[in-house]
């Protein structure tokens, strides 16, 4: 018996675009996550390279995986974005490990144990941006503010480290073509 995805007319159509709204580090300190992440793999002996610098962030809100961009949704979401009223703050980290780690594998993540309350506040503010946007069914859900160094590792519990603290400066909507690791700059708004 053949399953409906494998029926002609109903193949499951493949995510190539994602949307999402995220704080990317400067270069510089982008660069030094790179490293740090290097070093941290390394040293837990697992393989493969971290996330590449220009891809390191942190996501504030996923709006969507798609086979093409639903016609208004970056303008939506841009809009709600240009609403945003905060000043630049610094993010803290303060724990290495992975999300996941109930299974063999996760996510090799940079998070916080506590504090980061302005970028909690931020994530509310644009939450209710958002929401006026008529983007709610985005807005669902908790937030765990962290960075993900690298992709389907084998899964660590998290270990305090020493807190690495870097300058937010700027909220970016990015329209990610999946599989590409191409990320393309839709929108932003400096903190000010």
């Amino acid at each position: 018996m053949l399953s409906q995805g494998s029926l002609p007319g109903f193949d499951l159509a493949i995510p190539t675009d994602r949307l999402y709204l995220a704080i990317f580090p400067d270069p510089a300190y982008a660069t030094r996550f790179e490293a740090f992440a290097a070093k941290h793999l390394a040293a837990r002996r697992m393989d493969g390279k971290p996330v590449e610098a220009s891809r390191l962030h942190v996501t504030l809100f996923h709006l969507g995986d798609y086979t093409e961009l639903p016609p208004g949704l970056a303008t939506q979401a841009a809009d709600a974005l240009t609403r945003l009223e905060v000043e630049p703050f610094s993010i803290c980290f303060d724990q290495i490990g992975s999300f996941g780690n109930r299974h063999s594998h996760g996510d090799f993540v940079l998070t916080g144990s506590d504090g980061n309350e302005t970028l909690r506040v931020l994530h509310r503010q644009l939450a209710v941006h958002l929401n006026a946007a008529a983007l709610n069914q985005y807005t669902k859900g908790s937030f765990t503010p962290h960075m993900t160094l690298a992709y389907n590792k084998p899964a660590v519990p998290f270990q305090p480290i020493e807190p690495v603290v870097w300058p937010a400066h700027e909220v970016v909507l990015i329209h990610s073509q999946l599989g590409k690791t191409k990320h393309i700059r839709m929108a932003d708004k400096p903190l000010q």
